[in-house]
């Protein structure tokens, strides 16, 4: 069985993290879509908060599993069998950022990355420039499922 991870914050998930994970849904047996623990971060959404959203929108998806990860994403992988993790690059900034990243994570383990370009529509988008725009009263609701779009507006006016 062919497995590949997408790992991320999610907080929260954008239509650019769900066009790379139904992307990897295509090449892939089972996608994982791991959601970082950060202990020192505080995010908007908790981790269980930001599961039940990504399980909610990629549904259509029944080879998507997700779940949450605290540690080293090789030790994540290891635990699982799983060879492959799938990122995605915006701009020539994340691949400086994403190489260092993939060639410690085979260096420790085997495991291998593969970078798949996002789509030109989303070439800009990050979770977090989506709050802060929807913090502002900005107009987020192209670039989130509609069901995230809703959560993270109550979210927002609720602070």
């Amino acid at each position: 069985m062919r497995r590949a991870v997408c790992p991320g914050s999610f907080d929260p998930i954008t239509n650019g993290h769900l066009d790379i994970i139904g992307r990897a849904s295509k090449l892939y047996d089972v996608v994982h879509v791991a959601v970082m623990i950060n202990k020192s971060k505080q995010g908007l959404f908790a981790v269980e908060e930001r599961i039940d959203l990504i399980r909610q929108v990629t549904a259509e998806f029944d080879n998507v599993q997700v779940e949450a990860f605290h540690g080293l994403l090789v030790d994540f992988c290891k635990q699982r069998d799983i060879p492959a993790i799938v990122k995605g690059l915006r701009a020539v900034s994340d691949f400086d950022y994403e190489l260092q990243m993939a060639q410690m994570n085979n260096g420790l383990s085997g495991v291998e990355t593969l970078f798949v370009p996002t789509n030109p529509t989303y070439s800009f988008l990050s979770s977090s420039l989506v709050k802060e725009v929807a913090a502002w009263g900005g107009d987020v609701s192209h670039l989130l499922p509609p069901a995230v779009h809703d959560v993270l507006v109550a979210r927002l006016r609720a602070r």
